[in-house]
């Protein structure tokens, strides 16, 4: 048949540069996550910024520098008159400001609330990464999936073929409906590339978020059951909003506003300098000493201290209408996820019970009427062509789940959504 060479001369190079689905070493979730946890760059300078925090408290609570002055006076310009006249002497002394009682107090409530607050932001980034290692995955994994759809079904397009051969052979069929079928076969070869390619994107970005560099191989996804979700959509927004480390992050902003306006209402009271000194005289002259007290007046309060309090009391309400805000974006974001879990739990459902079952029946009832010389080649491929189709959507809705409960947990805090 020199007509059909062209095409299998095509079908056959293709799949000769093609390579076959990766066989390496299955790659599990959790030893990636636990990877990420520990290697990801964001969650290391989250970390130091966070150990920068902590030791910026200590230095909050601790009083100024103290000063230290020494000197020497002379009387006249003509001779060094030290231990000849009264006013020649070297002088010394120590100085230390006190700040008002309560300041120091409050700078270091100010820092604890500061790192409290990135306390929370780092947990949510921790969250954040997890969830897409786990996007990432899944991805990966759907990839792997559809390029075994496309395996088995290019048999069954090689079943149509060969039948399609046979008919045209014994002069039942035509030349078109091998031409069809051998097309057919073609363009799941193209698919096929553009799957393989996919993988090798879904692998830089994976490797990203795990801290490795960008070539490094990775194994194809292990086989999921799917993640079991235990709690009600009730449950998980009355209960685990609350825990959430974005709305506490939140929280701990306004607690840090409230402590700023306390800080500002202490400035209108002054700081104390006290100043010791000593001054060594020679001859008939005594030494001396002296103490004195520096307190700085806020005489300026009406644009300085109490602007201050107004714009402290403007960071409170900012901070309290977040929290609001962010609830709200929680509530709203866990409603819209859950709904899409069990939206593709429905979805999976009909698929698998329903659509692929029925769908491949047909397939097999319109073959073997083909094959019989009752049924047209279209409708066999169009049976075929449906089935792959709808098993795509399956897995693609597997995935789609999977990814809605991983973003449930982070916004949740993963605390009791998944025992």
């Amino acid at each position: 048949m020199p007509f059909a060479v062209p095409v299998f001369l095509i079908i056959f190079l293709l799949s000769s540069f093609a390579e076959p689905v990766k066989a390496a070493e299955e790659l599990r979730l959790d030893p990636l996550i636990s990877e990420a946890l520990k290697n990801n760059h964001e969650i290391i300078t989250a970390e130091a910024r966070l150990a920068a925090a902590g030791f910026r408290i200590p230095q909050a609570r601790s009083l100024p520098d103290p000063m230290v002055m020494f000197g020497y006076q002379n009387e006249g310009w003509k001779k060094y008159t030290y231990g000849e006249m009264q006013g020649a002497q070297w002088m010394f002394s120590a100085s230390q400001m006190f700040p008002y009682p309560g300041k120091l107090a409050l700078k270091e409530q100010m820092a604890s609330k500061e790192a409290e607050g990135l306390e929370s932001a780092y947990q949510g980034l921790k969250l954040r990464t997890v969830e897409k290692v786990k996007e990432l995955y899944f991805d990966l994994y759907l990839i792997y999936k559809n390029l075994d759809l496309i395996q088995d079904r290019k048999m069954l397009f090689s079943r149509i073929e060969d039948a399609a051969i046979a008919r045209y052979s014994s002069g039942m069929g035509l030349q078109q409906e091998v031409l069809m079928a051998q097309t057919e076969k073609y363009m799941l070869l193209e698919k096929e590339e553009m799957l393989r390619q996919k993988i090798q994107s879904s692998e830089t970005m994976l490797n990203v978020v795990l801290g490795r560099e960008v070539t490094a191989a990775l194994g194809r996804p292990a086989d999921q059951s799917g993640t079991e979700l235990h709690r009600s959509l009730e449950d998980l927004l009355n209960v685990h909003v609350n825990e959430s480390p974005f709305l506490q992050g939140r929280e701990k902003m306004v607690a840090a506003s409230a402590v700023k306006v306390k800080m500002a209402q202490k400035e209108f009271y002054p700081d104390f300098t006290v100043n010791a000194g000593y001054f060594r005289r020679a001859g008939e002259f005594e030494d001396m000493w002296s103490l004195t007290t520096t307190i700085n007046i806020p005489l300026f309060y009406r644009t300085k201290q109490q602007q201050a309090v107004l714009e402290a009391r403007a960071l409170v309400s900012e901070a309290e209408h977040e929290v609001l805000a962010m609830r709200s974006m929680l509530s709203s974001t866990i409603r819209d996820n859950y709904s899409m879990m069990k939206t593709a739990e429905r979805l999976m459902a009909l698929y698998k019970d329903g659509l692929i079952p029925k769908i491949r029946q047909d397939f097999d009832a319109a073959l073997a009427g083909y094959m019989s010389g009752k049924t047209e080649a279209m409708t066999v491929i169009s049976r075929l062509k449906s089935l792959l189709d709808v098993e795509a959507l399956y897995w693609g809705q597997f995935v789609e789940r999977e990814k809605a409960i991983a973003r449930l947990e982070t916004m949740t805090g993963a605390k009791g959504v998944i025992p």
